[in-house]
């Protein structure tokens, strides 16, 4: 990545008008780039991992400022042993490679989902890269790492329950704007635009609560093949879109 000053001597990009300031992409589509060109499907997990820096690099140009990238569910756990042994090599080898660029590009770098099942080298790089970029404030960066929507409301109301339980919490005061404070994503914005590549037309179990009243762009692109430009196109045909949250226009 290029270099440029740390932390908040970074000039703040300028929000395009009418663009998404949160976007979140479920990034499919490694496996089937990697097989069209008869490697294995951890070859399309890495090309993959490449593209991620292109995306995050683009953000400024576009006026994002939260991206945060489906990774690693809670469902894919089922796939073979193999690929998930490639997958959690490749996240570590990830971490430990971009820390640095990934800091002085401005970067901050958040992980989503539930860390109980990750190994302890994973975690502590998790915790170490979100530690060297807490002071950016460029991109904020939101990796989902064994995350599932369903696993994280359920996370997030055993909390509540605890708090309710102890006392901190009253059970009548609870309405729809107190369980975003418990979910894993209580910092961040809602997303304005969710994208999934590689022609699939659903949310697999991403940002269920955050994404109630997000736009949706499914395209055809494998994630690989999903380029700068592409994405600009598709964060200033957003900014085309009439968002009306339920009310209307009079």
């Amino acid at each position: 990545m290029p270099t440029a000053p740390k932390g908040n001597s970074h000039t703040e990009p300028k929000i395009a008008p009418g663009g998404p300031r949160h976007v979140a992409i479920i990034m499919d589509g490694n496996g089937r780039w990697a097989t069209q060109r008869g490697r294995p499907r951890l070859f399309g997990h890495h090309a993959g991992a490449k593209r991620v820096r292109e995306i995050v690099e683009a953000c400024p140009d576009f006026g994002v400022e939260y991206l945060t990238i489906f990774a690693f569910s809670t469902e894919n756990w089922k796939r073979t042993q193999v690929e998930v042994a490639g997958l959690m090599s490749l996240f570590r080898r990830y971490i430990s490679k971009e820390t640095r660029s990934l800091s002085e590009f401005g970067v901050r770098v958040r992980f989503i989902g539930d860390r109980v099942r990750l190994d302890d080298k994973l975690i502590r790089l998790m915790n170490e890269l979100e530690a060297a970029t807490a002071h950016n404030t460029r991109v904020h960066l939101t990796i989902a790492l064994n995350y599932g929507g369903r696993d994280e409301v359920a996370r997030a109301t055993q909390r509540l329950a605890q708090d309710v339980a102890a006392g901190k919490l009253d059970p009548e005061a609870v309405d729809e704007e107190t369980l975003p404070k418990y979910l894993d994503t209580y910092v961040l914005p809602d997303p304005d635009l969710v994208i999934r590549t590689s022609g699939e037309a659903r949310i697999s179990n991403f940002l269920l609560w955050q994404s109630a009243y997000a736009e949706y762009e499914f395209i055809d692109t494998l994630w690989p093949d999903f380029t700068k430009a592409e994405f600009g196109s598709l964060c200033a045909a957003y900014g085309g879109r009439d968002r009306r949250f339920g009310a209307v226009k009079t």
